[in-house]
């Protein structure tokens, strides 16, 4: 056993075709003899019972039947030489012909002449024509058994008529037959078996010779690998069909149902965003892309492998940068909301201290009134948020852009009418999501004014239900985007900043449309003003 263990996969698979192909073309002879064997027995049984009806028709018969009755002895004398010439003729055992009472007048062996004939004569003296196996003076035989009837007419029968063939001469006869098939046979195992020797051959060089533990160890590696890696992984064949895909590449992917399968299926036909079916389709080389899917923020690479010169495919591998993107950005609004409040306590601190320096020059009235100017002001923006807003979360993100906005000169007001109850959006996952919706769109217009070089900097928002959907609206005096690159903004790395690299760029719009599409929302963009519909019953 280990010496078979030991040979290569492919001298293995040669002896194991080589011996079911042996055994099968056995089977299928040995099955072939049997259907032969039937077939000879059936044609036999009908040629006995042709030639008993046409001897049985001839007036030879039944003249010597009539001559027998007036003068016995004759019959024999008469039909005798008359069977013994057709038997010889048709290639039949015997032929017997006799009287009703189954006295024989004819027969191979002279000797039996006169005797009974052994087997069945009822059917055949009631005028019926009738086959059977049985075993005579001869031997078991295929017979048949024809009346005759008296040459006068009346329906009267005269004598009968046995036909036979044995069972020695059908096996004769088949053994004769077989050299043709058996040579046919030969030849069919030695053609199966120089296939089977160019099949083994072909599976050596692609096995590289490797033996059945080699395959083992390498496949228990591999299985090993393949699901204990914290990386997504999917390989796509040279053909562009999936190859392999482990469970976290399925999980990441969104194809970790089992009716989503994707080993065996065209990459180009799999359920996963644009952007990364494209790429595994592509099979380019890619490094650290960020792509984004209905759930998911994802790090991927990808690298051909090539062998023997040529592309045999492509291995992509993914991680999961969804927390850390959500980290990043609460980082960087954290950042920006203390930068905020720094500016913000370097500005109360000049204000207290103009407060100061009125009461100290004797205008203690002028200080109070200037106090209260101030505090009104700060107080009126927070109190008309607080009001409309009462959703804490929307709320916090609305007054901390707000603050930051200020900082670059940028006014941000809430849009009249604007309402949106505490509780709408009762989960973690809700909350988040509005402040991935609003706290881009609000980045992005402050972005766009902040730039202008004259005019009114402001950023109008409104929030409010509207039937059925949550209606987020933010609009801001910049340009807008004009039609033709409404598409292009929501996609992956596009953007309008200018950065030394893209890394951090181009995924705000992006977030934001993962965001609709998850929610089974809408984003409607008009000029500069953006308006994203999300179900209400999805918040709750």
């Amino acid at each position: 056993m280990t010496r078979v263990r030991a040979m290569s996969l492919a001298r293995q698979l040669l002896a194991l075709q080589a011996g079911l192909l042996v055994l099968l073309l056995l089977g299928v002879a040995a099955l072939d003899a049997v259907l032969d064997v039937r077939r000879d027995q059936r044609a036999a049984v009908e040629r006995v019972l042709g030639i008993a009806e046409a001897i049985a028709l001839s007036p030879v018969v039944a003249e010597a039947a009539a001559g027998e009755a007036s003068a016995p002895g004759t019959a024999t004398a008469e039909l005798q030489p008359f069977a013994e010439a057709v038997r010889a003729e048709a290639q039949v055992s015997f032929i017997t012909v006799m009287a009703p009472d189954g006295t024989r007048w004819t027969h191979p062996r002279p000797e039996e002449i006169g005797g009974t004939y052994l087997g069945s004569r009822a059917q055949a003296l009631a005028g019926r024509p009738f086959t059977e196996t049985y075993t005579g003076t001869l031997g078991p035989s295929v017979r048949a058994v024809v009346p005759v009837f008296d040459a006068a007419g009346g329906g009267r029968v005269v004598a009968l008529v046995a036909v036979g063939v044995t069972t020695a001469q059908l096996d004769q006869e088949f053994v004769r037959s077989l050299p043709v098939p058996l040579a046919a046979l030969g030849a069919l195992v030695l053609v199966a078996l120089a296939g089977s020797a160019l099949v083994s051959r072909r599976l050596r060089r692609q096995t590289h010779g490797m033996g059945i533990e080699e395959m083992e160890r390498m496949y228990s590696s591999h299985e090993a690998v393949l699901h204990s890696v914290r990386e997504g992984l999917v390989v796509v064949d040279p053909d562009g069909r999936v190859g392999v895909a482990n469970d976290e590449g399925r999980r990441l992917l969104g194809l970790d149902d089992r009716a989503d399968d994707p080993v065996g299926r065209p990459a180009a036909d799999l359920p996963v965003a644009p952007s990364l079916r494209d790429l595994l389709v592509d099979g380019r080389t890619a490094t650290d892309e960020t792509h984004l899917t209905d759930e998911r923020v994802l790090v991927v690479s990808q690298s051909q492998v090539p062998w023997d010169g040529n592309r045999r495919g492509a291995v992509m591998t993914l991680r999961d940068r969804t927390e850390l993107e959500e980290l990043t950005g609460e980082l960087d609004s954290t950042r920006a909301l203390s930068e905020a409040l720094r500016s913000q306590a370097h500005e109360a601190a000049n204000r207290l201290h103009t407060v100061v320096v009125l009461v100290e020059t004797g205008h203690p009235e002028r200080a109070v009134e200037y106090a209260v100017e101030q505090l009104e002001l700060s107080q009126r923006l927070t109190d008309r948020v607080v009001e409309s807003i009462e959703e804490p979360v929307v709320a916090a993100v609305l007054l901390g852009k707000t603050a930051q906005a200020a900082e670059r000169a940028v006014t941000v007001r809430v849009e009249p009418g604007s309402h949106l109850p505490a509780g709408l959006a009762s989960s973690a996952a809700a909350g988040r999501d509005l402040v991935t919706v609003l706290g881009n769109l609000l980045d992005n217009a402050v972005d766009a004014v902040a730039a202008l070089d004259d005019g009114a900097r402001e950023v109008v928002v409104g929030v409010r239900p509207d039937g059925a959907d949550l209606l987020l609206r933010v609009s801001d005096s910049g340009p807008g985007l004009p039609d033709d690159v409404v598409d292009a903004a929501f996609t992956r790395g596009w953007t309008t900043k200018v950065a030394a690299t893209s890394a951090e760029r181009g995924l705000g719009l992006s977030l934001v449309d993962q965001v609709v599409r998850r929610r089974r929302g809408t984003i409607d963009v008009t000029g500069s003003t953006f308006e994203v519909r999300l179900p209400l019953e999805g918040l709750r």
